[in-house]
């Protein structure tokens, strides 16, 4: 069987197809990108004008808030994984949960920034809850799609597709907040809270409009049968220690490798959140400037640029030793976010930090490029939407307890001088978990099989 193997057509990932199919990240990103940048925002401007106190005394129940939204995607994301692999029907098992619940959350996501017009904490908090839940019920679906259709050889590359298309999302998402900064409730401050609308409508359209494009060009039941030999093949190309059988427990040896990636995972989004939820506010209450989107757009576009060229890295050096230089590359950024906070205050927003985030958006495209297809390589096809939950379900672990944790540190210590170090000290402990995953990176027949 595997001599005749190495003599059939090299396995040949279809673009095109691959393409189309990460238009459901570019939706997933392009409103979590929305919702990063202004929701922390939104619930600082409500807590002090209705409550009272200085900004940074509210950021621990801004960090509860945010976390508690991801609470509820930590047990949902599973749950829908589980459910869309279980699902049969005539679109498919991802398909309608993928077209259910881009409409809802289309619909949903305009109303936060309604809230917020309206004044209305308790409404902020509410209408930001269910717009996480509509959209958990799709983004499991949706990302397990690809590895559905795609030899699991070939998912690196694959996942570097999607993950591109994806960022496209996140980097319009950037320029919008660019463009319409967060505004604040009093006119007479320079606010007009109005415009915060104008973003969270065009997220909106643009993932209806995603969504139904995929819709309606990606075929499941057909694909699926046209990749039939192809997966067969991938499965025996798998770099795993021992062989993934369906129906039969996973051997001791794949298990190691399971827990010690999902534990990596933890760490890394440990990390990296933290930023990512307190960024804006870091920018607006630290350094004083209106200008805090061009970090993520910046990081957004070189995570873009460096997609790609990570899924071939991967091919030649292994998946392993990408992320670990992925992990290294941003640790050095946050390292240096850390020294630069003691002399930036009032500073703005400078070249320093562009450096900053150009190069931490080449390592964390390094990384989400091969962690995804590592964790999927150890499952059957039949538990890729399970195994994608408790992919996501570890990072909204890590998600709903970063913010609460380094928001209560940033309010004990009043400032924002623990960030970055924090950011940077989960970052190393990644890298020291991560670094006992076993390389299991095979050249010879199987490089010359990929195209």
């Amino acid at each position: 069987m595997e001599n005749s193997s190495v003599h059939e057509k090299p396995l040949k990932l279809n673009y095109k197809r691959t393409f189309i199919i990460g238009f459901a990240f570019f939706g997933i990103l392009m409103l979590w990108q929305i919702y990063n940048t202004y929701c922390p925002s939104f619930l600082t401007e409500l807590l002090v004008n209705q409550y009272g106190g200085i900004e940074s005394s509210w950021q621990y129940i801004v960090g509860i808030i945010m976390a508690c939204d991801n609470i509820f995607a930590m047990f949902l994301l599973p749950l829908f994984g589980h459910l869309s692999d279980k699902t049969n029907t005539k679109m498919g098992k991802r398909m309608p949960y993928i077209l259910i619940g881009t409409i809802a959350s289309a619909i949903v996501f305009p109303l936060i920034a309604i809230c917020f017009c309206y004044n209305s904490f308790v409404g902020l908090v509410i209408v930001m809850g269910v717009t996480l839940i509509v959209m958990q019920m799709y983004r499991n679906p949706a990302v397990a799609l690809m590895p559905d259709v795609t030899p699991k050889p070939l998912r690196a590359t694959a996942n570097g597709i999607i993950n591109f298309v994806g960022y496209i999302g996140a980097i319009i998402a950037g320029g919008i907040a660019l463009i319409l900064p967060f505004q604040k409730m009093d006119p007479n401050d320079g606010g007009n809270a109005y415009l915060s609308l104008v973003p969270f409508i065009i997220g909106s359209v643009l993932l209806l409009v995603t969504g139904l494009i995929l819709f309606f060009t990606i075929k499941e039941n057909k694909v699926l049968k046209e990749m039939e030999n192809d997966l067969r093949r991938g499965e025996m190309m798998a770099e795993v220690e021992d062989k993934v059988e369906e129906d039969k427990p996973m051997s001791k040896a794949n298990k190691i490798a399971f827990f010690l990636l999902i534990a990596s995972v933890f760490l890394w989004f440990m990390s990296f959140n933290s930023v990512e939820t307190f960024w804006s506010n870091y920018a607006i209450y630290h350094l004083f400037t209106e200008s805090y989107s061009i970090g993520p757009t910046l990081l957004a576009i070189a995570s873009l640029v460096a997609f790609l060229p990570s899924g071939w890295l991967a091919n030649k050096i292994g998946r392993k030793w990408t992320i670990v230089i992925g992990i290294s590359l941003l640790v050095l950024c946050f390292l240096s976010g850390s020294i630069a906070t003691f002399f930036d205050e009032g500073a703005g927003l400078g070249f320093y930090y562009y450096i900053i985030f150009i190069v931490g958006g080449i390592g964390w495209a390094m990384i989400n490029c091969c962690s995804y297809p590592m964790i999927v390589e150890l499952c059957s096809k039949d538990k890729i939407g399970r195994f994608t939950g408790i992919y996501y379900a570890a990072s909204m672990l890590a998600q709903s307890i970063t913010p609460i944790l380094i928001g209560g540190i940033l309010t004990l210590t009043e400032g924002w001088v623990a960030l970055f170090p924090y950011a940077a000290a989960f970052m190393v402990l990644a890298l020291i978990v991560f670094l006992f995953v076993k390389d299991l990176h095979v050249k010879t027949k199987r490089d010359k099989t990929l195209k």
